[in-house]
């Protein structure tokens, strides 16, 4: 039976480290996407966690103070690429994401 306390103080610091993970600071300052040329560019102020990029993003923009984290699905869970502030990055059509 040492097999529940191990189990329990492991599933307890998973839980910690995913409270302190939300807990972070939201970015301040705006990420900006570029979808046509006939809309207006879509932003985000002070973006914090998972956004749904539009349907048809083509460019993001990061103009915050922390780096943003572009997906290639909607909910911020596959492989990502880091844009540092002050840089874009192309993204493609369809159903992405960043987090900030």
């Amino acid at each position: 039976m040492r097999l529940l306390p191990t189990a329990t103080a492991l599933a307890a610091g998973a839980f910690a480290m995913l409270v302190s993970a939300g807990a972070a600071s939201a970015a301040t300052g705006e990420v900006v996407v570029f979808e046509t040329e006939v809309q207006q560019a879509t932003t985000w102020a002070n973006p914090n966690g998972c956004q749904k990029l539009p349907l048809a993003a083509h460019v993001l923009v990061n103009q915050t103070d922390q780096p943003v984290r572009i997906y290639g699905d909607p909910f911020c869970l596959t492989p990502s690429l880091t844009v540092e502030p002050g840089y874009g990055a192309h993204v493609m059509p369809g159903s992405g994401s960043f987090s900030a």
